[in-house]
Order: C-alpha cells, then structure tokens, then sequence
C-alpha cells in the first residue's frame, strides 16, 4: 500500500518516479501501529485504568524522545486516544485522547512532553494579527492583487493541481487538510537512510528540512483547517493563499541547506510533465522559485528545454527572475526562456495601497533583451513557517508568531503568480499556457513609482484578469532544443564532495549527459520508467562488506562515489550526513555564516564562486 495524497491510499504500484510516499516512513509506522495496539495494549502502562466513557477528548502534540520507537504511539491507542498527524520535524506526532488521560500519557515511555494544542481563538488571534500587515496574505489577496474577488465568484482553485520543485512540505496547519499535498518523488540527497539490513525512506523524506518549500506552498494554495466553506473574502480568520482551494504537487530536490543540482529539477520538471494527469492528478500550473547563471542560449539548454516541455505540455511555468545575486541583470535560467512567465518582485513599502510600490534593487530587471514579464507582491511575505528547518532555526527574527515566518524574493512573487495562475485555470478550464500568460500580461496595472523595464508589464491584477474575455494567444518563439551544457546550465552553482566539484557533462548521479537520448524520451514522456530516469536508475545500493551503501547507481564525480553520502548507519541529526556536514557548512571558501541573507542574499545569490549560498533560490532576505 502506498499514501498518494493526504488520507487516501492506493494498492498499486507507482505509475512513475521514485516513489509516491505521501506519508514519511514515520508516519507509516504510526498508521500501522494504530490498527494493532490493542494486541499490547496491557504492556503499555501498567496498572492504569482504561479511560471513561464520558470524558472529553483533547488534541495534544506529542514529542518523542530519541529511539522511542512506537512506544509513544502505542501508549496513545493503550489510553483510548488516536493518533492524527505525523510532525517529523519536531519528532513527534499529533493526538486526540480524553482528558483524564493526559497524566498517563506524560509517564509513558518514550514521550517527551505532551502539550494541549493551543485553542482555535489563539490560533484566530494571531492570523487576525498577521493579517493586519501588508504583506500577509491576507492583505495581497484582497487589496494588492484581488484573489478574493474571485474567490466570491466561487473561483478558488479548486480541482487545479500546482507542482511545486522546491525543498519538500511540512504539513503544518494551512497545507495538512484532507488531499491538500500529494508527495511526488523525493529527488533530495535527503531521500533514503541505509544502514546493515537495507534502505528505507529516512525520517525527513518528503519533508522541507530547508524552510523555502513550506513558504511557497503556504503563498500558493494555503487553507487553515478551519476556514469555512465556501472560501470567501468575509473571512478573515484563517489563514489563505492565493488559490486556497488548489492542491500541491510537492517534489523535492532540496535537502536542508538548499543544496541540489540542476540535474536533480531537470528529472522533477520531466516527472511533472509525464505524471500530470495520471493517478488523479491535474497539474496545470508549476512552480519554480529555482535559478541559476547559465548564459548559455536558452535555445540549446537542457533547463529550459524542459520548462518548455512542461509549457507545450499544458503546464503553465512560472519562474522567479531571480535576484540580482549572481552579479548581473540578467534573469535566471531557466527564467530568461521567453516562453514561461517570468515574475519579479514588489516592494510595497510597509502600506497597504500601490502607489508607492517600486521594484526594489533585489529584483532582477532583465538585460534588455528578455525582461519579467509582471512583478508580484515580494517584499516580507508572510507565509507558513517549517519548525525546525534550516531558516527558521537560522533567522528567528522572521518569524511572526508561532505559525508564521516573513521572507522577500522574488520566489515568493512567483508563489504568488503561480497561484494567481491556478486560479485563472479554475475559471476558465481549457485556457492554454500561452492564453494565461496573456491573460496575465494584458491586464497587468502600471506601477507609477516602478521603474518601467524592472516592473514588465507591470502588477498582477486578476479583477481586471477576471473580467476581461480569454485571449487568442500563440507564441512563437524559436523552440529550444536541449542539446547545449549541462554543465553551462549549472553556471557557477556546483555542488562539491570532499574536494571534487560536480561539473562537466555528468548528471547528479555521475551519469555522463547524453543529450540526445534524453530530449528524445523527455518529448516522448519516457524519460521516467519506474524509478529509473534517463535510462539509470534513480537510487541503487551497493555492499561494502557487510554495509549497504546507497551509491547513486555506483557512478562516481570524477572518480569519487557517492558512498560518502549514504547515511551508514546515522541518523539524520544535526543535518549531517556520515557524521559530517557538508564541507562544514561550507561550500569552498564561503560559509554559511557569511552569507548574510539581508539585501540581496538568499537566493538573490547563487551557490556563486563553486559555493552554496542558497542563491539558486530566488528569494532575497528574511526579515
């Protein structure tokens, strides 16, 4: 049995991709736990009474220590409680038990704390809170760009599908309803743990370790629990994306610093391509907060080559511009592709109306030649925070609350678009990539305070998207063919084991690059085949004497394996892998902690100079 969307489960095997896995391995252990704790149930806690009858129940978030096994779990279903919600990040899990057991559940073995949720008028309060700065969510929606005018025309995303390739999703409150993520393949160096019996999924697959992921999906098609329905603007309670009503397609590439490999968003953008309408899915709309300083022609590049078979597919791309941190105006790539849309960011100056909103200097503006093509609210977006990852551990002085986490970039203006998007396919099902981009251009408001070339054609607008008739629109770019560098698509933003850089024409798993076989199977959707992609499969393990090592299908970086990165044994603590950090944190010459993620960093700069300093993240600061 596999989970393919949050509370569903399907008996057969995975059309494509590595896995389907939904729910981490440590919420499958929870699921499986629950169905048989009875049988063990006089083991649990002695001596202790089973619960009555009459006593009211109350959710709780249980935390375990380490190496507590299914002890916690199994004490919950001993208590007459039912284990809800895995929380991987925090080690622990969600619970609902009657009251009068709460005492005996804090003495159970292997259970940390048990905390009692915090009451929903808390929850209300701080989302009121949040929702009176402008830039929450709540303040783009209704006054920047006017998502919830079509909400009140019963337009909310519903039925849309948006993949999003980032750093994984935390089903944290806004992103844990019933079938609101569906977890493709984990592409992350963060997927499998191997130790002397074998691989299985580790404890943070699926999940954002990194923090980014989380955001994007919370701007894009975030909905509390509690958000009444039908959506609609009178509510201001709840917290609500741009498309509150649309599902995300998590595919993670990303571990908890950022780091991947353009090969790695390559195999994730051919993934959402051949799996767009299998197994229930509808991805209509894909999410790339993702760039790199490749100046190759976008004709010849394999990134933009298949964010343009995505496009041709009936996906609509959108793609962050990037910020300015590789040291030139130029857009990202795959962002200067003239085909996909292309999103800068706004500043909209700490108030709530436009007309003092300017692009600010983090913005990529283009280089005269391919510009964005409209600009989104950007600037200390709030969106849902991912407890525990790398940036909310990293800037605590981002966070609003206890849910929320503010961050700039023009990744969160594509989040947004890319929700603007879905919305607009909600409204008009047959609408093609080529006529929402038009859609959006076209009605498109003039910033008067912008700088002409930064802002496109300026801020996305959907009332007047709402209401103007469907464009006839074809674009007719010269198309790109694929057949350039891999290495020239990477730029600077090489990944680096033990002393050796990842370059040349090899993908992540040292595979050499035929580029030729692979734009054959990516446009004929078979570049994906089972858990094998581009002819090798994804994962392998190979024995070292009597350990399993995962290998990356034993191919090597100019002679060096990926064993050094297999787990052996570990756990993953700390964000270390075997015992050691990447390069200690450091990538090269450039440390983590040099990177100030304040005026053009994160992501506004690459992992420049051979270094990760998240740049290949199109955000620009947290703050």
């Amino acid at each position: 049995m596999r989970t393919t969307q949050s509370g569903e489960t399907s008996t057969g095997p995975p059309a494509y991709g590595v896995t389907w896995g939904g729910v981490p391995l440590h919420a499958r252990r929870m699921t499986t736990v629950a169905t048989a704790v009875f049988v063990v149930a006089g083991a649990i806690v002695p001596g202790t009474a089973l619960a009555t009858a009459d006593a009211p129940p109350v959710s709780v978030i249980v935390q375990e220590f380490p190496g507590a096994g299914n002890a916690p779990e199994r004490a919950v279903a001993a208590l007459g409680g039912t284990v809800e919600e895995p929380l991987g990040i925090i080690n622990g899990f969600s619970a609902t038990l009657p009251t009068d057991r709460l005492g005996a559940l804090r003495a159970a073995a292997g259970v940390r704390s048990v905390t009692e949720d915090a009451a929903v008028e808390l929850l209300d309060a701080e989302t009121e809170a949040v929702n009176s700065l402008s830039g929450s969510l709540h303040s783009i929606n209704h006054e920047v760009i006017g998502a919830s005018g079509m909400w009140d025309k019963g337009f909310t995303g519903r039925g849309v599908d948006v993949a999003l390739i980032d750093s994984g999703v935390v089903p944290v409150d806004g992103l844990r309803g019933s079938g609101k993520v569906v977890y493709g393949p984990d592409l992350s160096f963060e997927a499998r743990l191997c130790d002397e019996t074998g691989c299985v999924d580790s404890p943070v697959h699926d999940l954002d370790t990194y923090g980014h992921g989380t955001h994007m999906a919370g701007i894009i098609a975030g909905r509390d629990d509690a958000t009444p329905s039908p959506v609609s603007s009178a509510d201001a309670s709840n917290f609500k994306g741009v498309a509150p009503d649309a599902r995300i397609v998590s595919i993670k590439v990303a571990d908890a610093f950022g780091m991947t490999d353009v090969s790695q968003v390559i195999a994730a953008i051919d993934w959402v391509v051949q799996n767009r309408n299998k197994g229930g899915l509808n991805i209509r709309v894909l999410n790339l907060s993702f760039g790199t300083d490749g100046v190759q022609d976008y004709q010849l590049d394999p990134l933009t080559y298949a964010a343009e078979v995505a496009w041709h597919s009936g996906i609509v791309v959108v793609v962050a511009a990037g910020n300015g941190g590789y040291g030139t105006d130029k857009l990202n790539n795959p962002a200067h592709d003239p085909y996909v849309i292309a999103v800068g960011g706004v500043d909209g100056k700490g108030t709530h109306g436009i007309g003092d909103d300017v692009v600010p200097a983090w913005s990529s503006t283009g280089d005269g030649g391919r510009n964005p093509d409209l600009v989104a609210p950007g600037a200390s977006v709030a969106s849902l925070r991912a407890p525990g990852s790398y940036l909310d551990d990293s800037y605590p002085n981002a966070r609003n609350g206890e849910r929320f986490f503010r961050g700039s970039g023009t990744s969160q203006a594509a989040a947004v678009v890319s929700g603007a998007a879905a919305l607009l396919v909600s409204q008009r099902p047959g609408i093609t990539p080529d006529q929402v981009k038009a859609l959006l251009v076209g009605t498109a408001k003039e910033l008067p305070k912008a700088d002409a070339i930064a802002q496109g054609n300026g801020l996305v607008d959907l009332k007047k998207a709402r209401q103007a008739a469907t464009p006839t629109a074809v674009q007719t770019w010269p198309r790109a063919t694929g057949l350039g560098s891999l290495d020239e698509s990477r730029g600077s933003a090489h990944l680096e084991l033990d002393g050796t850089l990842l370059e040349g024409e090899f993908d992540v798993r040292g595979t050499a690059w035929d580029p030729q076989a692979w734009t054959r199977a990516t446009t004929a959707g078979t570049s994906w085949s089972g858990e094998a992609w581009n002819g090798q499969e994804w994962y392998a393990v190979a024995t070292d004497g009597a350990l399993l090592e995962l290998t990356w299908s034993g191919r090597t970086w100019s002679g060096r394996t990926w064993s050094g990165l297999t787990w052996n044994g570990r756990t993953w603590s700390g964000r270390t892998w075997s015992g050691r950090t990447w390069s200690g944190d450091s990538w090269t010459g450039r440390t983590w902690s040099g990177v100030s993620w304040t005026g053009r960093t994160w992501s506004g700069r690459t992992w420049s100079g051979r270094t990760w300093s998240g740049s290949a993240w199109s955000g620009a600061d947290w703050n």
